[in-house]
């Protein structure tokens, strides 16, 4: 007999089918978006917007600004796919895009994927007469599903979260007078927890109200170099450790491995996207660590950023030598944590195991 697979196992496929969906989506996208960002350094605002100055620029952030917007929902498609096939899609898409409009990132993109996925797999087990069993799975499956998984993301999802993004920012802005290396640690935190989610939002939105201010008022904006760096900390290394530690990543992943340290480099957080989904009790933690290490050297060196973005591509407006000693302590600590923590990957063990056993059964 072929070995069993366990639940943990069956989520991870799971999700490893939603997130190698999700790759090309994250990889396009983000690069264009990313020689975007770099063709209009001088143009990029203090809200961390690209403001288009030629048609070329204008082109490529409209382009991969849509491709990035897309991750979330090809993220939940893909995955409730994975357990229920085609009547999955559709519920898939649309509550993954309600997680994105409820403001619960991807992580709400990953709740909204398995439970249209559990949904959608039991109801293709209820029996209906045959004038209706043509229309199951394109209108009755996704229809029901849709409702009732979009009406947890809205009524559920969505006030927690708006509710933890009203408290986080009263608390963080209080905390303006404190240390500045406590600031740092908790604002990388806050910035690794979820990669461009409601949380990261918080700190991120924080922080470009109050660049704005300080370089008004001709000051170095030493509250946004922590967030600045935890912003391109994770996905810089974990691009790299997917060239180093390649047993640890699957093929899929050490490909995106150039566009993850590419996005890293122009400030967007979402290129470790699809490496945190596929491994997210270990990821996150390993996200969290890594950039309030950052954020915290980075506030004991006093370092600064005068524009509301992250990357190097904002390495002309800050103290270069401190983000860079704190980058590189970040992305080291990252590097360790990866070594020790993450598992080798496994390629899928099931069907070769049950071709085995039935070349056991054909030749007896």
């Amino acid at each position: 007999m072929g070995k069993s697979t366990s639940g943990a196992q069956k989520l991870q496929q799971h999700l490893m089918n939603g997130v190698s969906h999700m790759i090309p989506v994250v990889v396009t996208g983000g690069i264009l978006f990313a020689i975007a960002t770099m063709l209009s350094l001088n143009s990029v605002t203090t809200e961390g917007s690209v403001q288009a100055s030629n048609i070329v620029i204008d082109v490529l952030s409209k382009i991969g600004g849509t491709g990035l917007g897309l991750m979330v929902p090809v993220l939940s498609a893909y995955i409730a796919a994975s357990f229920a096939d085609r009547p999955g899609i559709a519920p898939g898409l649309i509550c993954g895009q309600l997680a994105v409009t409820v403001g619960s990132g991807f992580i709400g993109g990953i709740i909204s994927g398995i439970l249209c996925g559990l949904l959608a797999e039991q109801l293709k087990k209820v029996q209906l007469p045959k004038s209706m069993q043509s229309l199951k799975s394109i209108m009755i499956i996704p229809l029901v599903t849709s409702l009732v998984v979009g009406t947890i993301m809205i009524c559920v999802v969505g006030a927690p979260c708006a509710w933890l993004l009203e408290t986080l920012t009263k608390w963080l802005t209080s905390m303006s007078g404190a240390s500045a290396i406590i600031v740092g640690i908790i604002c990388g935190a806050m910035i690794g927890f979820d990669l461009g989610g409601p949380v990261n939002k918080v700190a991120y939105s924080t922080g470009a109200a109050v660049v704005g201010t300080e370089v008004m008022a001709g000051n170095n904006c030493a509250f946004f170099g922590p967030i600045a760096l935890a912003i391109c900390v994770p996905p810089i290394a974990v691009g790299l450790a997917s060239f180093i530690f390649k047993s640890k990543f699957s093929q899929e992943e050490r490909d995106a491995g150039i566009g993850a340290i590419v996005m890293g480099a122009c400030g967007i957080t979402e290129g470790a996207i699809s490496y945190t989904t596929t491994d997210p009790g270990r990821m996150i933690p390993i996200n969290i660590i890594s950039c309030a290490f950052a954020g915290g050297v980075a506030g004991a060196l006093g370092t600064y950023c005068n524009a509301a973005w992250g990357g190097l591509v904002v390495l002309p407006v800050t103290s270069i030598a401190t983000y860079l000693i704190s980058l590189a302590a970040g992305i080291a600590l990252y590097l360790a944590l990866i070594f020790f923590f993450k598992k080798d990957y496994v390629e899928e063990e099931t069907s070769s195991v049950e071709a085995d056993d039935l070349d056991i059964q054909i030749e007896f």
